[in-house]
């Protein structure tokens, strides 16, 4: 009766230490999967934003080779209302015609 209750015990405590061991080991696994995944969540994140930089950064050269081609130049739109109804050039003027 000792020797099986002596048995019992030494099984009980071998099972749990294996037990606690497959626990933290699965804990340090999820630890580094979900470290893993942040570090994917981040660079995802720098490369949206990096994205969103050269976008606007090539947005601005365009418009500015666009200026330097047009500098000086005169455009003639028939109807000045047309242009603000499209909100492609709102800061048009008309000028009264005058013959010299």
């Amino acid at each position: 009766m000792l020797s099986e209750i002596c048995t019992f015990h030494v099984n009980a405590v071998n099972s749990s230490l294996i037990g606690i061991v497959k626990t933290v080991l699965i804990i340090i696994g999820l630890m580094v999967v979900l470290r893993f995944i942040g570090q994917l969540m981040i660079a995802k994140r720098n490369i949206e934003e990096e994205r969103e930089i050269n976008k606007r950064a090539n947005e601005i050269a365009n418009e500015r080779l666009y200026k330097l081609r047009n500098f000086g130049k005169v455009k003639i739109h028939k109807n000045s209302n047309d242009i603000n109804k499209k909100g492609t050039n709102s800061n048009t003027e008309d000028v009264p015609y005058e013959e010299i």
